[in-house]
């Protein structure tokens, strides 16, 4: 028993995760080729994901082939996917009677396998690309015929088996909605850089775009298609659930009809009237009173409205009007400096001198009482 379970654990670690993956993927008949003319089915780049309203989801070519012939000398309605811009459409063809075919050749893929595609950005002068004739930004690589290619480094992979040797790949130009084979050759020995010399950049943001004479979609218009088919899971509409559910919102008529334009900002709901089982409780405790919000008036100007907003906005933070205001004060007087101090030796100095002036000048002074003495 354990000898079993180790084997199945064993064989699902084997499976690759990219094949689990794409296995997972929804899958469709690939268009390969188209012998019919008069049907716009486009090889390579269509899926048929529907017949008859019903979801393909069988491999086998002859439930499908069995259908076709069943719609007989009548019409066959096909859901078909394109890998331009993933589009769903849907077409309507004639089966003729005497054979009943449509004259197409189908291949059972998921459709993930559109997903391989490398946007030329990029290519550098005299290099094998410039010289196989690549174009930037409108051509893609879509695939070779020299066998599939998968994943980001497929291509690389491709090129370095084909190094010196001739390659062929098949390239899509977005500008002209045309597909060539291109015939180059990867070398190293070019010059530069790169087998091929140019820049190749694949993902998400370098899928095969929406043919340029298809109109693109305006703003609120559906971006991705999806088709439903009588066999998938039944789901009622948004507007059966939104009916089934209790609604948060009153009904319309309880809303008064106005032929003038009404504000948001403006309408104000009425306050609901207290219940018998609330009437008798007390009222809590006074919460803080909100600042009431101004919005403006319906026939106010925006001047007007910034206006009175920064007039608050200065009263608010005590700043100063231009106008009536008083002059500013007059700057404080310069205080005189006051004198520099003396050291006690310099005082010293000063004094001896002021003592001597006194004796110098006493002598003169008693000279003339002298004089008047001896007279």
């Amino acid at each position: 028993m354990f000898g079993a379970l180790n084997r199945f654990i064993s064989r699902l670690d084997s499976e690759s995760p990219s094949q689990s993956s794409r296995n997972a993927s929804p899958c469709g008949f690939q268009v390969l080729r188209n012998k019919n003319l008069d049907i716009s089915i486009e090889p390579w780049y269509d899926f048929i994901i529907g017949i008859n309203g019903r979801q393909v989801d069988n491999p086998d070519p002859s439930l499908f082939a069995t259908e076709v012939r069943n719609c007989a000398g009548s019409h066959v309605s096909l859901v078909l996917w394109n890998a331009k811009g993933q589009r769903t459409r849907t077409l309507a063809l004639p089966v003729p009677t005497p054979s009943p075919t449509l004259g197409i050749t189908l291949q059972w893929s998921p459709l993930s396998v559109s997903e391989d595609v490398w946007h030329v950005l990029d290519v550098i002068p005299n290099s094998p690309a410039d010289q196989a004739g690549l174009l930037p930004y409108g051509d893609y690589i879509v695939g070779t015929p020299e066998g599939n290619v998968h994943g980001e480094s497929g291509l690389g992979e491709l090129v370095e088996d084909y190094l010196n040797r001739s390659l062929r790949l098949f390239v899509y130009n977005h500008e002209y909605a045309v597909t060539r084979l291109v015939t180059l050759t990867p070398s190293r020995a070019w010059g530069g850089s790169g087998a091929l010399g140019c820049v190749l950049g694949f993902g998400a943001l370098h899928r095969l775009p929406v043919p340029m004479a298809e109109p693109i979609a305006g703003p609120g218009e559906t971006l991705f298609e999806t088709a439903r088919f009588s066999n998938d899971e039944h789901r009622p509409p948004s507007a059966q659930l939104r009916s089934q559910s209790p609604s948060i919102y009153p009904p319309s008529s309880s809303v008064t009809q106005s032929s003038d334009l009404i504000i948001p900002a403006s309408m104000a709901s009425p306050s609901p009237l207290p219940s018998q089982s609330t009437a008798g409780l007390t009222a809590g405790p006074p919460r803080g009173v909100k600042k009431p919000r101004v919005t403006p008036a319906s026939n106010m100007s925006f001047d007007e409205y910034f206006r009175e907003g920064e007039q608050k906005s200065k009263e608010e933070d005590f700043a100063p009007t231009t106008k009536n205001s008083a002059p500013p004060p007059p700057p404080p007087k310069s205080v005189k400096d006051p004198p520099p101090t003396k050291s006690p030796e310099q005082s010293a100095e000063i004094q001896s001198e002021e003592g001597n002036e006194e004796q110098q000048a006493s002598p003169v002074e008693k000279e003339p009482q002298t004089e008047t003495a001896n007279g």
